[in-house]
């Protein structure tokens, strides 16, 4: 089986839309239960941002008024992952 049989077989392919994550700034407004925030967006958005794994594992606290940066998916423009808590 060579490279083009494994493609044509159903293996997951590399999509641009599946690798690209928009990467937003904004400001937690309001902390929610099981590390999930408000989020008010640059842009005026207000979306539900939750917590990645790194930073669960590491405990890096969040509070209301904190600026964090966020990855968005392409398909849900409703949720983001906090990434990280700019200072």
């Amino acid at each position: 089986m060579d490279m083009q049989d494994s493609q044509a077989a159903g293996a997951p392919q590399n999509s641009e839309a599946a690798k690209k994550n928009n990467k937003l700034e904004g400001r937690v407004i309001e902390a929610l239960p099981n590390a999930f925030f408000k989020v008010l967006l640059e842009d005026g958005r207000e979306i539900t941002g939750f917590l990645s794994g790194k930073m669960r594992l590491n405990r890096i606290k969040i509070l209301p008024g904190d600026k964090v940066t966020l990855e968005m998916s392409p398909y849900d423009d409703k949720k983001g992952r906090i990434v990280y808590r700019l200072k």
